[in-house]
């Protein structure tokens, strides 16, 4: 019933786990999961877990945040995104939040890896995983100048959304989903909520972003996908809908922005 847009499965402190997460996936009705690449050193073992079990899938793409790693052409995401059970390319985006010392300028490196994820997105017709912090103006000004929201366009989601009103509206415009993390419960998350109130229903996602982030009541604690109904039941909550709701909506975006991700 519900899904997981976007976890960190390969991730050693998840993998160790698996059989004892994929109970409590089912306990918790939690039916798939999207399984997301950082880098282009980890995607055999990302691949590896969509190909393993049937209701995980993959992404192929760099994180923004990541540096000192193998730099992807587009070829190199094309060929990869071509495999069995891979549905979308990235986690790309920009993240400026931790600029230390530099200046806009020195991120220009994110800014072309952005650029390149787009174009393979392209090329190949499958959705973007879109992470943006602390860089929303420009990652939003790179989607338009490459061409999204036009016709050709990836598409795809921005994940564990808590940018403002005003840039949410400007992600539905060029045609992408918005979704939501546990982030959403947590105290601080006022105005975030009220995002979640505004964007439609049927241009929404449910994520945990594993193992990171896990929502009240286990905030604190290592995340997994089985957490992901606390994220829907808020949700259902703020716009005082059925939890089944949510839970069915959310998981019909997933199947209709993934091809290929219908229930096993």
């Amino acid at each position: 019933m519900f899904t997981d847009s976007h976890c960190h499965l390969s991730f050693p402190q998840l993998k160790a786990e698996m059989p004892q997460i994929r109970r409590a996936m089912a306990d918790a009705q939690v039916s798939r999961a999207l399984c997301i690449c950082t880098t282009l050193e980890e995607f055999d073992e990302v691949h590896e877990l969509a190909v393993t079990y049937p209701n995980f899938w993959s992404t192929v793409g760099v994180h923004p945040d990541n540096e000192g790693v193998l730099e992807p052409t587009v070829n190199d995401l094309v060929q990869r995104s071509k495999l069995a059970k891979v549905v979308g390319i990235g986690e790309t985006g920009l993240d400026y939040f931790r600029l230390g010392e530099r200046n806009l300028e020195d991120m220009a490196w994110q800014r072309s890896r952005f650029r390149v994820h787009i174009q393979a997105a392209q090329q190949v017709g499958k959705p973007l995983v879109i992470h943006t912090r602390s860089a929303s103006e420009d990652t939003l000004a790179i989607l338009k100048e490459e061409g999204e929201g036009s016709p050709g366009s990836a598409g795809g989601v921005f994940h564990c959304f808590t940018e403002s009103m005003a840039v949410a509206r400007a992600a539905l415009d060029l045609g992408f989903y918005i979704s939501f993390s546990g982030i959403l419960t947590f105290k601080t998350a006022a105005d975030l909520r009220e995002v979640a109130q505004f964007v439609p229903l049927d241009r929404m996602l449910i994520e945990t972003d594993s193992p990171y982030l896990a929502p009240v009541p286990f905030r604190g604690k290592t995340n997994n996908p089985s957490y992901v109904p606390f994220v829907a039941k808020l949700i259902a909550e703020l716009r005082c809908e059925e939890l089944e709701t949510i839970a069915l909506a959310t998981s019909h975006n997933f199947e209709t922005l993934f091809s290929g991700v219908k229930e096993v």
